[in-house]
């Protein structure tokens, strides 16, 4: 698995057709405090992101274990939005901090 920041969309009218009706986000990996660490990815969204939200994403086989991408040629699937990420005791991520408090 891996973290990443959903950065954009991909807009495809022609492809096949085991693809048709599913979203395509291009994802920046990064750190788990959402620092870019490098690399970029299309991906599947099997649960609804929008851009600029943190997510956890999973490539290769496991890519097409969720329910919308099984028996599709997916190699990475965004499979959840991260709330909070906590590293040694401390929060390193806080998706909505006010709702913290």
């Amino acid at each position: 698995m891996q973290i990443g920041r959903v950065v954009g969309t991909v807009t495809s009218t022609l492809k096949d057709e085991k693809l048709e009706g599913l979203k395509l986000h291009v994802v920046e990996f990064t750190t788990p405090n959402g620092t870019p660490s490098g690399g970029m990815v299309v991906a599947v969204d099997s649960v609804g992101v929008g851009v600029g939200e943190l997510v956890l994403t999973a490539a290769g086989s496991s890519a097409r274990l969720t329910h919308i991408t099984e028996g599709k040629p997916v190699d990475t699937v965004i499979m959840a939005i991260i709330d909070i990420i906590t590293v040694n005791g401390e929060n390193t991520y806080i998706k909505n901090p006010s709702e913290q408090e």
